[in-house]
């Protein structure tokens, strides 16, 4: 795989970070080593179809998680918190969402998430990465899964349960979500814990599943991976670090200035990006980079993250030695993004009046829930990150088709002759033997 595939785990990295360190400008400096990914894949002119589709997701994703970063950020309900989530985790849950989408609500779900136009690059693309980031290193651990539950004796299209598990490898289980809603949830929640090595176990709340839920999308991700120059842990030390000018906070600041502390940076005007690679062997080459704004403006590290500022900003980085002092951190998050993506630009997929026509055959699934949590741990050693997607389809309630009533008078029966206007009964009798007197 080819060190795009890298950034949709490192730019994971990246939002939390870019939050975290936003007030450390009295920090002596930052710490980054190794290739510095592309967050925009470049093509050379005879690469191949499945190339420029691999290529066609990365970009989407990093636009995506450039566009949901800031809509969190802006979000008062998250103002001065930490933000930290998988864009590919959502990505790829909702690309199959996408699949069984039609109309007005698929082309919103395809601007919010900037899916390539055609469903052939769409879906070689999702399967190509996929493929890469299972594949395997010897020196770290990456993988990512989905899965389609379906409730019990609910039927799906037979082309989109082929089309999840051909090119997004979701197999479908079945669960009694009307009988035993709390019981699915737990099955649910267990596939993903088994996923993301226990960091993610309760992606769907108490009661997120009822009688109305028919299908439930869901994507692990689960990453661990050493430094390839790891911190010795005798040299961690408390330190300031300042959440704001005049607030400092007390953190287990880990150092780097030794003469072999040389990583890919670069510096602006404005601020410092710095690369830390992760230990790998035949795998993909896997960073984190780390945006420093120098006058303790988050709003400055913000703007570097539109591919084309951080393709330029990665392009300009050179190797050299770097005084690094990082702050060890542990932070797990969960969020419910249904209002998030709806006001992104999505909002039919959240309407009674949805269009999930190519999922089922019919017009009464909408998305009701949005779960998405997710687990980063750094330390002197590496990184440990997991994140979960959960996307909840309930169904519409559609009055059942009336049947047409049969009415054979074969046997008994009474008849009144009636005064429609005053109600008067003028006659009343009844028949035992229609050929009798």
């Amino acid at each position: 795989m080819k060190h795009g595939v890298a950034a949709l785990l490192v730019l994971s990295s990246l939002l939390v970070l870019g939050t975290l360190i936003a007030g450390c400008t009295s920090t002596p400096g930052t710490a980054g080593t190794g290739q510095t990914p592309q967050m925009t894949a470049s093509l050379s002119g005879n690469a191949s179809a499945t190339a420029a589709s691999e290529a066609g997701i990365i970009t989407a994703n990093n636009r995506f998680a450039r566009d949901l970063y800031v809509q969190l950020a802006s979000d008062p309900q998250y103002a001065g918190s930490n933000i930290f989530f998988s864009p590919f985790s959502i990505s790829s849950a909702f690309a199959i969402a996408y699949e069984g989408a039609r109309g007005t609500t698929a082309d919103q779900i395809h601007s919010v998430f900037h899916f390539p136009a055609d469903n052939a690059t769409l879906r070689e693309g999702f399967s190509e990465v996929n493929a890469g980031i299972n594949n395997g290193d010897m020196n770290y651990t990456l993988s990512t899964a989905n899965a389609l539950w379906v409730r019990k004796n609910y039927q799906l299209l037979p082309d989109y349960v082929s089309t999840a598990g051909r090119w997004y490898s979701a197999n479908v289980a079945n669960l009694d979500f009307g009988g035993k809603p709390e019981e699915s949830r737990q099955i649910i929640n267990t596939w993903v814990a088994n996923r993301t090595n226990d960091k993610i176990s309760d992606l769907l709340p108490p009661r997120s599943i009822d009688t109305t839920t028919f299908l439930v999308i869901t994507n692990a991700v689960y990453f661990k991976g050493t430094w390839v120059k790891q911190f010795d842990a005798n040299d961690t030390q408390d330190a300031n670090f300042w959440v704001s000018p005049g607030k400092a906070v007390t953190v287990k600041m880990m150092q780097q200035t030794d003469k072999d502390a040389v990583y890919p940076y670069a510096e602006t005007s404005d601020l410092q990006m710095l690369s830390m690679p992760y230990a790998h062997g035949t795998g993909s080459s896997l960073s984190m980079i780390v945006i420093l704004p120098k006058n303790g403006n988050i709003a400055t590290a913000e703007a570097a993250l539109d591919p084309q500022n951080l393709s330029v900003l990665e392009q300009s980085a050179s190797s050299k030695r770097v005084m690094v002092y990082f702050p060890k951190f542990k932070l797990k998050v969960n969020y419910e993004l249904s209002s998030t993506l709806n006001a992104m630009g999505m909002p039919t997929a959240f309407e009674h009046n949805a269009d999930f026509s190519g999922i089922d055959g019919t017009v009464g699934l909408f998305i009701s829930k949005v779960f998405h949590n997710a687990f980063v741990n750094v330390d002197e050693q590496g990184t440990e990150a997991a994140a979960a997607t959960a996307v909840v389809f309930s169904k519409s309630a559609i009055a059942p088709e009336e049947p047409v009533p049969v009415f054979r008078a074969d046997h008994p029966f009474l008849f009144l002759i009636q005064d429609n206007d005053t109600g008067a009964i003028l006659f009343a009798g009844r028949i035992v033997t229609p050929n009798g007197t």
